[in-house]
């Protein structure tokens, strides 16, 4: 039963900052490729940012600079830090744990990132 738990998740002003973290259990988590994905109401589900094996990263356009993707294998877990927040970034943040080799695909049950005034 692999398990992946975010947090971090809430409300905070346009231009705040926000940490989520993803900790994952009952995986080789240092072998995966760990992701943020997204999704608005109405909306598609999208990549926000992932980081792979080797600790290389790729971003969404609209979060270039903005936000940042890190992992700590010893923990088991994945960050991503939201710097200047923005109304538009108001979503359902998802973790996503992919490794492709075994075909193995997993997801958190997401947690609410609400930017307001």
């Amino acid at each position: 039963q692999v398990q992946l738990v975010e947090s971090g998740g809430g409300l905070v002003q346009p231009g705040g900052s926000l940490r989520l973290s993803c900790a994952a259990s009952k995986i080789i988590f240092s072998r995966y490729t760990m992701a943020w994905y997204r999704q608005a109401p109405g909306e598609q589900r999208d990549l926000v940012a992932a980081i792979f094996s080797g600790g290389s990263t790729n971003y969404a356009d609209s979060v270039k600079v903005r936000f940042t993707i890190s992992r700590d294998n010893a923990k088991n877990t994945v960050y991503l830090q939201m710097n200047s927040l923005k109304p538009e970034d108001t979503a359902v943040y998802y973790c996503n744990a992919k490794y492709d080799y075994r075909g193995a695909n997993y997801w958190g049950q997401g947690t609410l990132v609400t930017v307001s005034s």
